[in-house]
């Protein structure tokens, strides 16, 4: 090989070399600014003393924003050792799977919960008071009512068929139950709110005769029963929040209200586009690879790794450590792609830390449990589901880019179209070689390749296995791939190549 063969490879591994280096800085660079994008909770410290109370206000329709910041508030109070979490609610319902997974995160948590009723506590409201200790009311409010309906996609509620009526009540029911249980309440009153078929009475009151679902005042849900005085289910009616503390003996501790903040309103419309932000992440990424530089493909999959890390830690699904588990893969799969030669452990390790890292992210992981412990099957289906769309479609993408986009008029306006051959005028190597025939010099020994001098021009040389020391007298014999092949002299040393260092 040539030096000037052995010059342009030399700059094109160093290209690719600190090319790879630029784009994994703006890799970290990119995902590294999740860290400061965490929603600020706003206190109200009026005579505040000692631990918090954490107040979440459930208002409107209950729905997955909802989920994201109970979980992040329950998180905080746990680590603050909260006195309470206080959930204040007006609401008409909202969705059954957003509810199954407030009722969880509520039944796992440490720090006592409360229930404030404002005005209502309708449906998904209903499970998820019930599945707290403590349950107050202000005058007026209402609770139950927590029968199934399904929502058509053009508004408006759907009739379900007998079959599917009877499924979807008796899994509601279930769950209310199992909620009332938690909560330490009746749960043939919770069922009651469910099952239309069902009476309810306390004594020889009819609070609800069968036909109609249990819907309870404030009075009636605080009435004590016999014999014991223990309420129904209201511990107490109270005016205002401030009130209902106080009865709770909580008064005087310091109020943390959160909010659904503009940035886990995102991060909600983030995570339901999982796959897509994952398929442009790894499809740009893959692109980046296969190409020379670092342009925009590279930029744009970059990026969209770093929105799909942001709106997870936001939503209070990925955390650090996910991060660190990815950014930790791609330094070894580039390790294996430029130290290392062939493929092997580092390569394999680095593609599983990605993977899992990417899949973690996802994963919604209750209150009080450590990053490390493994989910359970119900909490990976749906990352997997998501994970295994962005993968198919990165696959279908990469195949259409390589088909399609080389002939394509974007591809014109990105690749140089212009050729540079041989009837052109150009050449990769050097066409005027001096004449068979042509006597010179060695300049560099030769080895069995190196330099000699043939005139005043300088040129690239080698002998058929024969080692010549500079100086000795060569002819030239033939041209090989922009060389001249050379023999000596009459007269002049030779040796057999390899018998010098």
């Amino acid at each position: 090989m040539g030096r000037v063969e052995e010059t342009i490879l030399c700059i094109v591994k160093s290209t690719r070399q600190s090319t790879a280096k630029t784009g994994l800085a703006l890799l970290l660079a990119g995902l590294a600014g999740i860290i400061s994008c965490r929603p600020v909770d706003a206190s109200e410290p009026a005579n505040a003393t000692g631990v918090p109370v954490y107040v979440i206000p459930i208002r409107g329709m209950i729905e997955p924003a909802l989920l994201y910041v109970i979980r992040r508030g329950v998180n905080q109070a746990e680590e603050d050792n909260a006195a309470a979490i206080v959930f204040e609610m007006d609401t008409p319902g909202g969705t059954l799977e957003a509810a199954k997974e407030i009722v969880r995160i509520i039944t796992r948590t440490r720090v006592p919960t409360y229930t404030y009723v404002v005005h209502s506590a309708f449906s998904a409201g209903a499970i998820i008071a019930l599945a707290t200790k403590h349950i107050y009311m202000a005058p007026g409010s209402v609770i139950g009512d927590a029968m199934p309906i399904i929502m058509s996609p053009f508004g408006g509620v759907q009739e379900p068929g007998e079959a599917l009526e009877e499924k979807l009540v008796s899994g509601v029911a279930a769950l209310i139950r199992a909620a009332a249980e938690q909560g330490g309440h009746d749960p043939l009153l919770a069922e009651a709110m469910v099952r239309r078929e069902l009476e309810y009475r306390v004594g020889d009151d009819v609070l609800s005769p069968k036909g109609q679902l249990l819907t309870l005042t404030d009075r009636e849900a605080s009435r004590p029963l016999a014999p014991n005085g223990k309420p129904l289910l209201s511990e107490g009616t109270a005016d205002s929040l401030e009130q209902m503390l106080k009865a709770a003996g909580l008064q005087g501790k310091r109020i943390v209200r959160l909010e659904i903040t503009p940035a886990e309103r995102i991060a909600r419309f983030i995570a339901a586009l999982a796959p897509l932000f994952l398929m442009a992440g790894l499809l740009g990424i893959y692109i980046e690879i296969q190409t020379p530089g670092f342009g925009l493909p590279g930029i744009l999959g970059v990026l969209s790794l770093a929105i799909f890390f942001w709106g997870h830690h936001i939503a209070g699904l990925a955390g650090m450590e996910d991060l660190a588990l990815f950014v930790l893969g791609v330094a070894l799969l580039l390790v294996e792609i430029l130290v290392l030669p062939g493929f092997g452990v580092a390569g394999v390790l680095g593609i599983i830390l990605i993977c899992w890292g990417l899949l973690s992210a996802m994963i919604q992981r209750y209150p009080g449990t450590p990053w490390y412990v493994l989910p359970n099957w119900e909490q990976l289906q749906v990352p997997l589901r998501n994970f295994g769309i962005a993968l198919l479609a990165s696959a279908v993408g990469a195949y259409f880019i390589g088909r399609f986009l080389p002939r394509s008029r974007l591809a014109g306006a990105l690749v140089l179209g212009q050729t540079t051959s041989r009837e052109a005028g150009y050449s990769a190597v050097d066409t005027d070689l001096p004449p068979t025939g042509s006597e010179g010099v060695v300049e560099t020994a030769l080895r069995p390749s190196g330099s000699v001098r043939i005139g005043d021009r300088l040129l690239d040389a080698v002998t058929d296995g024969l080692y010549l020391e500079a100086g000795s007298r060569i002819r030239v014999v033939a041209h090989r791939e922009g060389r001249v092949l050379v023999e000596p002299l009459e007269g002049e040393t030779e040796e057999e190549g390899g018998g010098h260092a």
